[in-house]
């Protein structure tokens, strides 16, 4: 069994991977330039965010007041921070599939959200998530979209945490993650010191559960209470709110094998301590590699602008030891070739290479570097990520605009992720939406290709 500290460490290992490739650099300046002029259509689309929203219908349905209230938010709603924020899984850290996200809701404040609208964030299931799309949607108790959940997820609900999507409260991020060091919980009474201290080290945000927990139970409409907490696997803790607390007293914590029925649920975005923080403090990520407004919330003198696309590095030639010289291949007119070998010597090479015999080693070189390259783990990350620009941009670099891709595992990925978008388009069709998995939520291993359930043979 992993200890907590192993446990601690594989999270931020996810965690720091997934802010290299799951949001680019060019995804966030685009999304901003689009935002920052009042097009948040376009910066929804720049975020790979599909937009189900009419408001029109909205205000048909449910008035203009509320219609405008929404208005209000998506022309303040960051896409590209929404997507930085929203749960993932292990192992690869993609998008948490088949979840239904509440963003904000509009109209009474109760414990199941009966009687209110909600926006929405949704993500696909994982045979249909080739693009780690998003969509956008308004939900009501009457409505719900094809392939999401009936009703949104209250543990990860993130209506009471805008300053994970909204803009103008990203501020707001450096107070409620703990990151200022402020006034913090006083302590939870019940559970022996060692327990407290293994909650830490696995990463929970222990000491902002009496605040938050406060924050949910407000929301409610509720002085005071219990709210479970999911700190993993089949453990659980039942907080008990005192009446009228303000988030500064004690609570009184206990273990428990499941959530009371109907009972409230701290939402995972206050049970953990924000990723982003932890690998600040660990020292695995520098304030420049964070989202622009992440790190200006965490970091106050990092300056609030776009996050800076990654400089286009010129390709040098790579040098291979060929026949006791070293020489090189680089990019010549679009192509990577041998530039130590003129074109009648690697012609017979090649003709050699085609009857069997054995190529030159900087032919061979060339070879592995359209069959298997070492960027192949890179590519593929931005592929399963949905940064398909960023994919083709790296093989481009390596290969040249012009490269015709040989048999090989590079070319099964680019041709594998293409593939898959089609599920993704006839799932956002509609074309696909009552195929059920035979085996529940689907598994994968690092770098194993998932497959439409049609696919799979059943056990």
């Amino acid at each position: 069994m992993r200890s907590l500290a192993a446990n601690a460490d594989s999270r931020l290992s996810l965690w720091r991977r997934v802010r290299e490739f799951a949001v680019p650099p060019s995804m966030i300046e685009c999304a901003t330039a689009r935002r920052q002029t009042g097009d948040w259509a376009g910066a929804c689309a720049a975020a790979r965010v599909d937009v189900d929203v009419s408001l029109r219908a909205v205000a048909d349905r449910h008035g203009r007041e509320l219609a405008a209230q929404l208005r209000v938010d998506l022309r303040h709603l960051a896409p590209d921070l929404l997507r930085w924020h929203l749960p993932r899984v292990a192992p690869d850290g993609m998008l948490r599939p088949g979840l239904t996200v509440s963003l904000a809701r509009y109209g009474s404040a109760d414990r199941d959200g009966g009687g209110t609208v909600h926006l929405v964030a949704s993500t696909p299931p994982a045979w249909a998530d080739a693009g780690q799309r998003i969509s956008l949607g308004v939900w009501d108790r009457s409505r719900s979209g094809a392939g999401a959940s009936p009703h949104p997820d209250q543990r990860f609900r993130l209506d009471l945490h805008r300053h994970l999507w909204d803009a103008r409260r990203a501020t707001e991020l450096r107070s409620r993650s703990g990151a200022d060091r402020g006034p913090a919980s006083a302590g939870l009474a019940g559970l022996p010191e060692t327990l407290r201290a293994a909650l830490r080290q696995r990463g929970c945000a222990i000491d902002r559960w009496s605040a938050e927990a406060a924050i949910v139970l407000n929301a409610e409409g509720r002085a005071g209470g219990s709210v479970a907490v999911r700190v993993g696997g089949r453990r659980r803790l039942l907080l008990d709110v005192p009446a009228g607390g303000d988030g500064s007293a004690p609570l009184t914590a206990r273990l428990t094998r499941a959530i009371p029925g109907g009972g409230t649920v701290l939402p995972d975005a206050a049970t953990w301590v924000l990723p982003d923080l932890a690998l600040l403090r660990g020292g695995l990520i520098e304030a420049d590699q964070l989202h622009p407004l992440v790190a200006s919330a965490l970091v106050p003198e990092y300056p609030v602008a776009a996050r800076p696309a990654a400089p286009d590095r010129a390709e040098q030639p790579r040098l291979v030891e060929c026949r006791g010289a070293r020489h090189r291949i680089g990019l010549v007119d679009g192509v990577l070739a041998a530039l130590d070998h003129d074109p009648a010597e690697v012609r017979r090479e090649e003709l050699l290479a085609a009857l069997t015999g054995t190529p030159l080693p900087c032919l061979r070189a060339i070879d592995e570097a359209h069959r298997q390259p070492e960027c192949l783990p890179d590519v593929r990350a931005r592929l399963d990520h949905g940064d398909t620009a960023g994919a083709l941009a790296t093989v481009e670099a390596l290969l040249g605009p012009d490269a015709l891709l040989r048999d090989g595992t590079l070319r099964d990925e680019l041709e594998t992720a293409a593939l898959r978008r089609i599920n993704h388009g006839l799932f956002r069709a509609g074309l696909l939406g009552a195929v059920a998995h035979p085996g529940g939520r689907e598994r994968r291993r690092s770098g194993a290709r998932r497959q439409h359930p049609r696919h799979t043979k059943s056990r």
